[in-house]
């Protein structure tokens, strides 16, 4: 009972915040890219701070040392709308591919296409693709990380989805590395859920994959591999002690 009050206290006040982002997002649309990006992942930094206040909800990442000084793109595993959130926390200024349909969602949609990010029709198949990579290709050389979730939609803690190969794609073209992330955030935040967990969601971060002489098949074998091999070694069950972020 206490967990379910907590998490609709996150959200009645999440609401409000989101809301003004919304509208912001919208105003501030001729600014340059990265001054939109600071200002909107302010909503970011409150929402996971919020998270800790309400709900207890906290995160700590090992290999952070692993991130490199160059623009990559991120593979990450893909289970709750937190790791959405918190990457833009852990890694450099990003974009993230993302469904088209979650731009017209009100609000946070509106303040999410403000931060430019790659938006797909997942029902567009090879053009979909194309447009990933032509795009994706182009923000990296501009300096910007590009996050891809490869499962596609997210995936309840413990299992695994099929994992698509346009992230390796993309870093064979922009010649950049491949950076895995693990998590077991589904544990505390399930995806369709409103209720929020206390705990301790951990966040591993791989050395980078170089991709020079590769196939996208076995760069994303070796990926999946990794991130998979992790997050098997992650607690399916809230930790709730140790330091954390």
């Amino acid at each position: 009972m206490i967990t379910t009050l907590r998490s609709v206290l996150f959200y009645l006040g999440l609401a409000p915040v989101t809301m003004f982002f919304g509208v912001l997002g919208i105003l501030i649309l001729p600014l340059p890219r990265r001054w939109r990006y600071y200002v909107i992942t302010r909503w970011s930094h409150f929402a996971i701070l919020w998270l800790r206040v309400t709900c207890g909800l906290r995160w700590r990442v090992s290999g952070a040392e692993h991130i490199p000084a160059e623009p990559c793109v991120i593979l990450c595993k893909h289970q709750s709308a937190w790791e959405t959130i918190t990457l833009q926390m852990i890694f450099p200024p990003q974009c993230q591919v993302l469904k088209r349909e979650l731009l017209r969602v009100p609000f946070f949609g509106w303040g999410m296409a403000s931060l430019n990010p790659i938006a797909i029709d997942r029902n567009a198949g090879a053009k979909a693709l194309r447009h990933v990579l032509a795009t994706g290709k182009q923000r990296i050389a501009d300096g910007w990380w590009v996050l891809i979730f490869p499962e596609g939609t997210r995936i309840p803690a413990g299992k695994r989805g099929r994992y698509s190969a346009g992230g390796a794609a993309l870093a064979l073209q922009a010649q950049c590395p491949i950076v895995p992330v693990a998590h077991n955030a589904g544990v505390f935040w399930p995806r369709n859920s409103m209720r929020k967990e206390s705990g301790i969601i951990e966040v591993v971060v791989g050395p980078p994959i170089a991709t020079a002489g590769r196939s996208a098949a076995d760069l994303t074998a070796e990926a999946e591999a990794w991130i998979e091999a992790r997050c098997a070694e992650l607690p399916l069950t809230p930790d709730r002690s140790g330091p954390t972020t």
